[in-house]
């Protein structure tokens, strides 16, 4: 078992968006949730396979402009949080490290079990906050990924519009008119 050591001391504040540029890039997704740091061991590689084929299929349908990326950071007002899948709007700067909230159509966070009570209760909540539109959070289910979809509604929070199952070639309209098909992605 590793030795806690001297070298890192948890901040005497609230951590800021400035503390996650002192923190090393080992591979943990480190989140700030109202002043507390989050930290998110690195996801397996199923997870990221499912990331990918979310992002292709949404992309394959983007209108010229948008930028579907997948692990980006957002600074929401209440800290900075970084989605499995962003959907940046048109004219969205480039090169920035923390997106504003204005820029996002849609987030898609894809569960893990180290993630499941955030991607569940916790971001749903502060994406509804930011006013980002449209939120989607993806359960890897036995028989396939399940994507449950939510609308922003009168910018307090998300409702439940439907879900698409492994089984359930579907068209959406959120963000533009695509078809999805959680059949043809990694369980």
């Amino acid at each position: 078992m590793a030795q806690p050591t001297d070298e890192w001391r948890p901040l005497a504040r609230a951590w800021r968006e400035q503390d996650l540029f002192n923190l090393p890039e080992d591979g943990n997704r480190y989140e700030i949730i109202d002043g507390s740091l989050h930290v998110t061991p690195p996801a397996d590689d199923d997870h990221h396979e499912l990331a990918d084929s979310i992002r292709t299929a949404i992309g394959s349908a983007a209108p010229d402009g948008w930028r579907i990326i997948r692990e980006i950071g957002l600074g929401l007002p209440s800290g900075n949080l970084i989605p499995d899948v962003t959907v940046l709007k048109p004219n969205t700067p480039r090169g920035v490290r923390w997106h504003q909230p204005q820029g996002v159509s849609l987030v898609v966070e894809v569960e893990s079990p180290t993630s499941r009570r955030h991607d569940r209760f916790t971001k749903p909540g502060l994406y509804a906050e930011a006013g980002i539109p449209h939120y989607w959070r993806v359960e890897r289910g036995d028989f396939g990924p399940i994507i449950y979809r939510y609308r922003l509604v009168k910018d307090v929070h998300y409702d439940l519009v439907g879900t698409i199952g492994p089984d359930d070639a579907v068209t959406v309209d959120e963000p533009w008119t695509m078809r999805l098909d959680p059949s043809a992605w990694p369980r």
